[in-house]
């Protein structure tokens, strides 16, 4: 049996043993899980309290299984790689990753040398210099293994298999970009005036840039108790979108830095060219109020806590994280579109 079969087969048997319903959450167990005198507190209670926490352990241990599963591929693209070429696997490695690494220019290691110096103290600078140079060679070693890793498994047509947990999250009805049939929805529940948030938009950006019509993507309000503009800057998206202009405010309320006053709210509906008597009108009546409370009772119900979150097809990505960490799931949520696609079907 080759050795990638008998991987996939190991990964169906791991999976099999922990079955999960049609939206990738294992179903809650019957009966009771506790009695208190003669009412009972149900497990699917217990399960519903503690949904995201549960949720979390079922990625950690999806990514503790996908990792063991690279390790796998890894091992077993490079064997036959070395095989075919009728070499060994320190020439391969040397040939295809120490002599094809990025090298490293004078001016990348005084750049980073200025950004890291002040941890270092009193050291010298040559020395400190020479710790630098030594690190971003690693790096550039690291990547282009990565890189002719990934050459190797688009070769040999590696399919990973593994399915990840995932939560049926409701989009809503809220503001959207991208159209409805996109392969990848990604729903994002945020607050105008986290930092986090506002150090996140950038990477959406680029994500919009990249994938394009592939990507959908659905706001969603979720203003913390810690920031007390976000549920005001909430209200004024909604009064911008009744104008048609919601995406506009989306964008300049996040580059507001904080500025969010509702005096400023109303200054960015004028930048904006919106109708100001009507906007200052549904700002100041408050009639928004049930939209964003609407969505943070959402958020709650998934266990949500914190800002920004997102669901990538359901794969929660929590906090500001970089465009690299979304590339790889939308990379693979696409992927399996693809699998999936009915004969014929060229999108």
């Amino acid at each position: 049996m080759p050795h990638l079969v008998r991987v996939a087969l190991a990964t169906a048997l791991l999976c099999a043993a922990a079955p999960l319903s049609s939206s990738g959450e294992r179903p809650a167990p019957e009966g009771p899980a506790a009695t208190i005198g003669g009412s009972a507190i149900s497990s699917a209670e217990v399960d519903a309290k503690a949904r995201m926490p549960l949720f979390q352990i079922r990625v950690q241990e999806y990514e503790t299984r996908l990792r063991a599963l690279n390790s796998l591929i890894a091992d077993e693209v490079l064997k036959r790689e070395v095989q075919a070429r009728h070499t060994t696997a320190d020439e391969l490695l040397r040939v295809e990753v120490q002599e094809k690494a990025a090298s490293v220019t004078p001016e990348q290691i005084q750049s980073t040398y200025e950004s890291v110096k002040a941890r270092f103290g009193n050291k010298p600078e040559a020395e400190v210099k020479a710790q630098v140079e030594q690190q971003l060679k690693q790096q550039r070693l690291v990547e282009r293994r990565e890189a002719f890793l990934k050459e190797l498994k688009s070769k040999a047509g590696v399919q990973v298999l593994l399915e990840p947990p995932r939560l049926a999250v409701d989009p809503g009805d809220g503001p959207a970009r991208g159209p409805k049939g996109a392969p990848v929805t990604i729903v994002e529940f945020s607050d105008f005036q986290c930092p986090y948030c506002v150090r996140a938009a950038p990477t959406v950006e680029r994500i919009r840039e990249v994938y394009g019509d592939r990507v959908r993507f659905v706001y969603r309000d979720m203003p913390l108790p810690m920031h007390p503009l976000a549920a005001k800057a909430a209200e004024a998206g909604a009064c911008a979108a009744d104008q048609g202009k919601f995406w506009e405010m989306h964008d300049r309320l996040f580059a507001a830095s904080g500025k969010l006053e509702v005096a400023e709210l109303k200054g960015y509906a004028g930048e904006l060219g919106l109708d100001q008597t009507v906007f200052d009108s549904c700002l100041d009546s408050g009639q928004k109020e049930p939209l964003w409370k609407a969505g943070k009772a959402v958020a709650e119900g998934y266990g949500i806590s914190g800002t920004p979150a997102f669901f990538v097809n359901g794969r929660l990505i929590s906090g500001a994280r970089p465009f690299e960490v979304f590339a790889e799931i939308i990379d693979d949520e696409l992927a399996r579109a693809a699998r999936t696609k009915p004969a014929g079907q060229t999108r």
